[in-house]
């Protein structure tokens, strides 16, 4: 014959039902944080450039210019502003509206002196005018005044790329004053 031992049930002990929940609600909103990460990419890019930049325009403290150049100002500088003519010492991070970063004046070796106009994307050399000495400010361009219908062959960019810009202007100096700024020459990392 066999014989069937038979183990009592043991009541669930006071809070531990709690427990369980609380871990299965953890699960559930870390599983939909990650959906949401793994998309956020290919959804930002599915959007037209028209449809991305009037969604930004309606974030508190998106300024948007005239010729549809979008600002946020994170810090206000008080030093002078620079005109089309001048040359500026700028840290700066361009990325695209998924996140990935396309290029920033870290991987050149840190600050970089450039051009405010002349050889520039039209969309850095109007928001640099709109700041001061000292300023970061956060840029997004439409596609014609960053990289434009041809974006970057063979490069990072894609056509019709909205850019993203944060750039912090250190110092604004008259063209050919910058060689006492160090750095590279004018136009180097973009």
């Amino acid at each position: 014959m066999s014989e069937v031992t038979a183990v009592p049930l043991r009541p669930i002990a006071k809070g531990s039902l709690t427990k369980l929940w609380i871990g299965v609600a953890v699960v559930l909103a870390a599983a939909a944080g990650a959906a949401y990460v793994g998309t956020y990419k290919q959804v930002a890019m599915a959007q037209t450039p028209e449809d991305f930049l009037a969604a930004n325009a309606k974030r508190s403290g998106v300024k948007v210019t005239a010729s549809g150049l979008q600002y946020e100002v994170l810090k206000e500088g008080s030093g002078p502003s620079p005109t089309a003519n001048d040359m500026v010492l700028v840290e700066y991070e361009g990325k695209l509206a998924n996140g990935d970063i396309f290029d920033a004046s870290a991987r050149h070796g840190g600050p970089q002196p450039l051009p405010v106009a002349g050889g520039m994307i039209p969309g850095w050399g109007e928001g640099l005018q709109l700041m001061k000495q000292g300023a970061k400010y956060r840029f997004w361009m439409p596609p014609a005044l960053a990289f434009g219908e041809r974006g970057v062959p063979n490069g990072p960019i894609p056509p019709n790329a909205v850019a993203i810009f944060d750039v912090d202007l250190i110092a604004v100096a008259p063209p050919g004053a910058m060689g006492g700024m160090g750095g590279m020459g004018a136009g180097h990392g973009m």
